[in-house]
Formats: C-alpha cells, sequence, structure tokens
C-alpha cells in the first residue's frame, strides 16, 4: 500500500495550483465593446443592412414613379447599301441615315399607389428586421461573452479544490505519519487531487475554446478575454410582465416583421386586384433626321394620349390575385401566430429571470452551507473525529456548490438579454453591470 502510495504521488504532476495558464498577451474586452464590434461582422446584420437599403431606393422609386415620368433618349446611325429616301430632304435620296429621338411616357394606374404602400410595408419590415438582427447578434456575443466569464470563474474553482486536496492531503500524511490515521487516508486525498488536477487541465481546454469563439465573433484573429463581471444582484426588472408583453406586440422587431410583412402582402393583392381598372398613359415623342451625326436637318414630334382597360388576358390576372390572396391569408395567419408566440416567449423569458434571480440566492446560501460544512469537517478529521470519505465528500460538495453559483449568475444575465431581444430594447443603460 505504501508502494502504491508513491506511486500515486509521483503521478501527480509538478507545479503550484494556483499558476494560470492564461497568457497575459490575450486582449481583454468589455461587453458594450464585444456587441459592438461583433455587429459589424456579423453576417445575417450586414445583410439587414443592405435589405433596409434595397427597401430604401424602392421606396424612394416608387414615390418617383407617381410624379415622374420615364424619359429615354437613343442615338442611331445606319448605312445602307442602296440610296433610298430621305426623311431629312426628300429631294435627295441618301445611303446613311442619322436618328435621335427622345421619348417620355407618363402612367397613371390604381398599381402605383398600391406600388407605394407595398414598398411603405416593406421598408417597415427592414427597418424592424434591422433591429432583430442587431439584438440576435447581441444575444449571440453575450452568450459567448458570458461563456468566457463564466470558464474563467468555473477555472478558478477547480484550481480552488485541488489546493484544498493539496491541503488535506498534507494534513493526511502528518496524520499517517503519526500513525493516526491509515495509508488510505492519503491514497484517497491524491486520487481527489489527480481528479482536480485533470478537471483544471478540461477547464482550461473550455475557457480557451471560449476565448477563441469569442475572438471570432468581434474579429480578432485569436482569443479574446473578457472583462470579469461583477456579483452585485440583478435588480428587478423595470417592466411589469403585462408591459413587457404589450412593449413586444407595440414594438417587439420579431413582430414589426411579420406585421409589415401581412401589409405588404395586402398590398400586393390589391396592386393585383387594380389591374381590373382602365390604365391612362401620356406618350411624348421627337424625333430628329440627317445624314450625319447630332441630326438637325428634319424633326418630328407627336404627343398621344391614350385609355386602355384589360379584359381577358388568358386568366393570368386571375391566377395572380389568386396566388396575392394565398400569400395575404399566410402572412395574416403567420401573423396571428407570432402574436401568440410573443406572449409565449416574452412571459417565459420573464419567468427565467426571475427564476434565475432567485437561484443565485438559493446558490449563495449552498456556497456558505458547503463552505461551512468543510471546515466543519476538516476540523474534525484533525482531531481524529471523522473519517477521510466525509471531508471528500464535503471538498466535492463544496465545489459544486461553487460552480452552481457561477452558472446561476450568468443564467441571469443571459435571460435579462433573450428578453431585451424579444423586447427589441434595453431595459438596463449598462450591460456590463446590469
Amino acid at each position: 500500500m505504501l508502494r502504491l502510495l508513491i506511486a500515486l504521488q509521483a503521478a501527480v504532476p509538478a507545479g503550484s495550483p494556483d499558476t494560470v495558464p492564461v497568457g497575459d498577451s490575450i486582449p481583454r474586452i468589455t461587453l458594450d465593446q464585444a456587441i459592438r464590434r461583433s455587429a459589424r461582422l456579423d453576417p445575417d446584420y450586414v445583410r439587414a443592412l443592405g435589405q433596409m437599403d434595397d427597401a430604401e431606393w424602392g421606396r424612394r422609386a416608387a414615390m418617383l414613379a407617381l410624379v415622374i415620368p420615364s424619359v429615354q433618349v437613343g442615338l442611331d446611325e445606319t448605312k445602307y447599301s442602296e440610296a433610298f429616301f430621305n426623311p431629312a430632304n426628300p429631294s435627295n435620296p441618301t445611303s446613311t441615315l442619322v436618328v435621335g429621338r427622345a421619348t417620355g411616357r407618363y402612367e397613371l394606374s390604381f398599381r402605383k399607389f398600391s406600388d407605394l404602400s407595398r414598398t411603405k410595408a416593406e421598408m417597415a419590415s427592414a427597418d424592424a428586421g434591422e433591429i432583430e438582427q442587431r439584438y440576435r447578434a447581441a444575444l449571440e456575443t453575450e452568450s459567448a461573452y458570458y461563456d468566457v466569464l463564466v470558464n474563467q470563474e468555473l477555472a478558478r474553482v477547480t484550481r480552488e479544490r485541488e489546493a484544498r486536496a493539496l491541503e488535506g492531503l498534507t494534513v493526511a500524511r502528518a496524520r499517517v505519519s503519526s500513525g493516526a490515521a491509515v495509508p488510505t487516508d492519503s491514497l484517497q486525498l491524491v486520487l481527489e487531487r489527480i481528479r482536480a488536477q485533470v478537471e483544471v487541465l478540461r477547464q482550461d481546454n473550455a475557457l480557451r475554446r471560449s476565448q477563441l469563439e469569442l475572438g471570432r465573433r468581434v474579429g480578432a484573429d485569436g482569443p479574446v478575454d473578457g472583462v470579469p463581471a461583477d456579483t452585485i444582484p440583478a435588480p428587478d426588472l423595470p417592466i411589469t410582465l403585462p408591459e413587457a408583453v404589450r412593449s413586444a406586440l407595440n414594438q417587439g422587431p420579431q413582430f414589426r416583421t411579420t406585421l409589415a410583412n401581412e401589409n405588404a402582402a395586402e398590398a400586393v393583392l390589391k396592386a393585383q386586384r387594380g389591374d381590373y381598372l382602365p390604365i391612362l398613359s401620356l406618350n411624348g415623342s421627337h424625333q430628329r433626321y440627317d445624314t450625319q451625326l447630332f441630326p438637325g436637318a428634319a424633326n418630328v414630334s407627336s404627343l398621344t394620349f391614350s385609355v386602355s382597360l384589360p379584359i381577358w388576358d388568358d386568366g393570368l390576372r386571375e391566377i395572380e390575385i389568386t396566388r396575392a390572396r394565398v400569400n395575404r391569408d399566410v402572412a395574416r395567419a403567420v401573423r396571428d401566430d407570432l402574436e401568440r408566440v410573443v406572449r409565449r416567449d416574452v412571459s417565459n423569458a420573464y419567468d427565467v429571470y426571475q427564476t434565475s434571480r432567485a437561484a443565485v440566492d438559493l446558490a449563495r446560501v449552498g456556497v456558505t452551507v458547503a463552505r461551512e460544512t468543510y471546515r466543519m469537517q476538516e476540523l474534525r478529521y484533525r482531531s481524529g473525529a471523522s473519517t477521510i470519505l466525509d471531508l471528500l465528500d464535503a471538498q466535492v460538495n463544496l465545489a459544486q456548490a461553487e460552480a452552481g453559483l457561477v452558472q446561476a449568475r450568468y443564467a441571469t444575465r443571459l435571460a435579462l438579454a433573450g428578453l431585451e431581444a424579444i423586447l427589441g430594447r434595453r431595459l438596463f443603460t449598462n450591460k456590463d453591470a446590469p
């Protein structure tokens, strides 16, 4: 048994339990900095910004088409194999003809007004989509940031566990040397220290991986560390649950996007129905003829006012109306369903935040109890009033309680971020200390 004890002790890696493998060269940023930097790099957010530009130009085009006619200019030069009638000079046939033209067309139809409504709805949808993607990117960044902070604290917890195991091993060796304990006490603590050191390695790997993920989101080439957060208890939410539900239904980006899509589908349906109405158009043209460039020998102008009423186009108009009506009904059903989904998600996120706050309080009590229990078991073991198994149980329970407190504190912060993503606004001004 003594040989086994010596072999296990020799297998324990040398080094201080307080050594931190994280190098000082790793850059460290705050949560606000991480959110600002990640927004510019998130592909979905960049795509949302592009959709806003597209919707803005579509809105401008619809407004201009309502008051400004379409204009086109052109210049043609044609050479023929034989001379022919010259419009610029009828008495002088020519084989070269240069024609310059300028045409304008203004059309007044119901579709133009419906297109204006549709582009307005698309603009509102793109604006809400930008806000939704911004908060979604912020939520993912906060999750990666909190993952770094959680692994930081869990690494500290595992090192404290290793330190306690080393301290207990020192006491056990002294008791074994004095004959007050059997050698298996030292064996048990050697095994506990080995387990703690393995857990330290795993936690360091998890920390490194989370730092690389945070670095990817903020555009760094390597790992990025987060600034340790405070341990101030999470405050009460500044709004009640009914107010949160109303806020999500009034200005929540996801619900606003769906409502705008429904309005756009309704505008498309009205535009298709407008094809049954007559179309008024005004066409003007001016043409110049000559035998050389920049013609000016002869010119002809025309102005045409026309009214057209579509009667039958082989049923294509009816097919488009049916498709537009189906799309409108689907968009309306999606909006109705999303309204119920928003109520569910807001209530769930609100309750998760409140539950997480209570869990933090309970975890603090659990850590206090576990720390006091460990202290008493250590004293009892030193005096010979307790067994090594009781001391090991107290050590493991203390490490688990501390890890539970760490996870509960950051679960509260993540629950708050999820609620803010649904509402589309910040509930607290300072995200580093909510």
